[in-house]
């Protein structure tokens, strides 16, 4: 077979070659995104908005209820543990 056969040495060359070339894509595409994202932040920070908060709400908003408070709980937890809640010593 050639070297663009559809066999060399065992191997789909055509269709290694087509994943190769999706991934690229995506990955390009996924650049893109990440630029973008970027953008929106420096605008919210232009806006006078806190970029590390953004970021927590975004994170606390994939996660279900449920496992928000049970961090939430062990995050208090650990808080008042190392006193760091006023009026815990």
């Amino acid at each position: 077979m050639t070297e663009t056969g559809t066999n060399n040495g065992g191997i789909a060359g055509d269709q290694l070659r087509a994943f190769i070339e999706r991934i690229e894509r995506l990955e390009e595409e996924k650049k893109v995104i990440a630029d973008d994202i970027k953008d929106v932040y420096a605008e919210a920070k232009g806006n006078g908005f806190d970029v590390k908060i953004l970021r927590q709400l975004i994170a606390l908003r994939k996660k279900q209820p449920h496992e928000r408070e049970e961090e939430e709980s062990i995050l208090d937890l650990y808080k008042h543990a190392l006193g760091m809640v006023s009026g815990s010593e």
